[in-house]
């Protein structure tokens, strides 16, 4: 494996911590994130006045001269597979794809294959940088193999840096789209009893709890109050279906991005996913709002009816900002048209 070698000089006013002083200073064409670089200095590639540095925390001064040693970016031990994929937006640092139902973000047991990385390797070819050395697309958030929708992955190192201090700090546009049982409603009395769901102006409905991983089931996430992760959903009712109304259309937008936290936070208000298996979206419909039909229809959709309409970000290196919008894939928007004669 090839190597380079990166040399520099610290500036002035350097924070009091080396790995922070070296992601200010390091040429930015090198495209080294602040991780990338306490890895590289804690396996001893890193020299501060000719000296061999391993502590990330070290003090460094105004004036040093560094050196770090770079290994070429390795292939990924992942296949890329000739795989078709719906490509909203690309350039030389990052891609929008519009990611359908059933397909895994990346391979894991049970999934090794056939996954979004798979086709990313194959479509992206030697157009993909170093993500953190190895020629990877960089994943910096996912969603649900069930549920469709837009997705923002990295091709360069730059790219994936800025992309997840954006998502660490809440600050990229996600909006959703499902079809939810029941409408959610400021006037419900029931909801006004559910604990962590309140209402703001609007109707919009928030919900506001910590979420961890099931005890008894590790395949599902559990709402508490005391422990977990901080998780904030807001939802809205776009449109209603059904005599009375039994079924919904509804946009949700993410304060916070934990794993299922629409589908739990929905559940959790009494309003889970149509087609959700595991938060119990195959349950009854009360009153019979819908025809024979059309509620088998509903019982029968295969997966959670969920997908990720709107993203929208800063260009981690252009600084543009860019906003993407996915409609409705054919199995929600056949579910809706069924759902517009509800007495079949």
């Amino acid at each position: 494996m090839g190597t380079r070698q990166i040399e520099f000089q610290i500036a002035a006013a350097p924070p009091p911590r080396l790995d922070k002083a070296l992601s200010r200073d390091v040429p930015v064409e090198e495209n080294l994130s602040r991780t990338r670089l306490t890895r590289l200095i804690e396996s001893g590639a890193v020299q501060i006045d000719g000296v061999d540095v391993h502590d990330p925390k070290f003090k460094v001064s105004e004036g040093a001269m560094v050196k770090i040693v770079v290994a070429e970016a390795e292939d990924s031990h992942i296949g890329p597979e000739d795989i078709p994929l719906d490509v909203v937006y690309e350039d030389a640092d990052l891609i929008v794809v519009n990611k359908p139902a059933g397909m895994v973000v990346h391979p894991a047991p049970g999934s090794p294959n056939g996954t979004l990385v798979n086709a990313l390797l194959h479509h992206c070819g030697d157009d993909l940088s170093g993500v953190g050395g190895v020629k990877r697309p960089g994943i910096v958030h996912r969603i649900d193999k069930e549920t469709s929708g837009l997705l923002v992955v990295a091709k360069s190192d730059a790219a994936h840096h800025g992309l997840a201090a954006q998502f660490e700090a809440h600050s990229v546009e996600r909006y959703y789209r499902a079809i939810c049982y029941g409408v959610p409603d400021a006037n419900d009395p029931r909801l006004r009893g559910v604990k962590g769901v309140s209402f703001e102006p609007g109707n919009i409905m928030r919900l506001t709890t910590q979420l961890a991983r099931h005890k008894a089931d590790r395949q599902k996430q559990a709402v508490l109050f005391h422990g977990g992760r901080h998780a904030v959903t807001r939802a809205r009712v776009v449109e209603t279906f059904g005599k009375p109304a039994g079924l919904a259309l509804i946009e949700c937008w993410l304060e916070t991005g934990r794993t299922h936290q629409i589908r739990v936070h929905m559940a959790h208000a009494g309003h889970g996913l149509v087609g959700d298996p595991i938060y119990g979206g195959r349950r009854k419909l009360a009153g019979r709002p819908f025809g024979d039909k059309t509620a088998d229809a509903v019982k029968a959709f295969p997966r959670q009816a969920l997908h990720a309409a709107i993203l929208g970000f800063e260009h981690p290196v252009s600084g543009e900002i860019l906003r993407f919008e996915a409609e409705l894939p054919a199995d929600m928007k056949n579910l809706i048209a069924r759902l517009y004669d509800p007495l079949t």
